[in-house]
């Protein structure tokens, strides 16, 4: 299958591995509608609401480039409705948006606490809600999160209690959206990469991009998700390798280093 003529809404979206799932669904010929926050250049991030658009036109689909922020009802709303509006509806909502702060319990910050929480927890929610009445008219709708498997492996919430609360907050929306719709034929489904990945945020919190891979391998594992029969895939918590594997792609050096050399990813075990 192939998402072209496809809509997409994604929160985020101006960089990292946002823009990449949105450039590998632009060259099946994808709709995307990025609603971020970065409309002018940042001193330590590369890219814009307004130049990841122009990237998503040259290869190869259409863009609109929405300002707003997704912890704002009326900026969600209004990215929805431009959706509809442009391209006649909706039919692939991606939670790609999320803040990460690995600070333990004693010096994190209630403010970003609170920023975690609206952002990944809330936006996720909120932007899945807002778009739901158009995912229902939609051929093969999908909700897909970018957030990681509930690992109960009391490390995890022990080393990041803020952080862990906010990201499995996002999981716990994907399983609960996927039952909720489940009969109606709308899936939700979340994606994590099991090593790091080459991002931003990789390089200025966690470090270590030389034992990470492409941000490529979550946008093809993504692609491979969002082609799939929303009624018979929904309510997984994937991870990138197994779903490209399950595609039958076994040779992932593609997309970086030998896997001796890679980090995993937090929440992994």
């Amino acid at each position: 299958m192939s998402l072209a003529g496809k809509t997409i809404v994604m929160s985020g979206g101006s960089r990292g591995i946002g823009l990449a799932i949105a450039l590998r669904a632009a060259r099946d010929g994808a709709n995307v509608v990025l609603l971020a926050k970065t409309a002018e250049p940042h001193p330590k991030l590369e890219g814009t609401v307004h130049t990841a658009a122009a990237e998503i036109e040259r290869a190869g689909g259409a863009a609109l480039a929405v300002v707003g922020d997704v912890r704002v009802d009326a900026d969600v709303t209004r990215a929805v409705d431009a959706a509809v509006e442009r391209f006649g509806g909706i039919d692939i909502v991606v939670n790609n948006a999320s803040a990460i702060d690995l600070s333990p319990t004693e010096r994190l910050d209630m403010k970003r606490y609170d920023l975690m929480q609206d952002i990944n927890v809330r936006g996720t929610f909120l932007l899945s809600k807002t778009a739901v009445a158009h995912l229902r008219k939609a051929a093969n709708p999908h909700i897909l999160t970018l957030s990681p498997p509930l690992n109960p492996a009391p490390h995890w919430a022990g080393r990041h209690l803020g952080y862990t609360l906010a990201k499995y907050g996002m999981s716990l929306c994907t399983i609960g959206l996927a039952e909720e719709f489940a009969a109606e034929g709308i899936a939700a489904n979340s994606l994590w990469p099991r090593t790091l990945i080459d991002t931003a945020a990789v390089r200025n919190i966690l470090g270590g991009a030389d034992r990470a891979r492409s941000p490529q391998i979550v946008a093809d594992a993504a692609h491979a998700i969002l082609t799939r029969d929303a009624r018979e895939c929904t309510g997984n918590l994937f991870i990138d390798d197994e779903v490209l594997a399950a595609g039958g792609a076994t040779d992932l050096s593609v997309y970086g280093p030998p896997a001796e050399d890679l980090e995993r990813d937090i929440f992994i075990d």
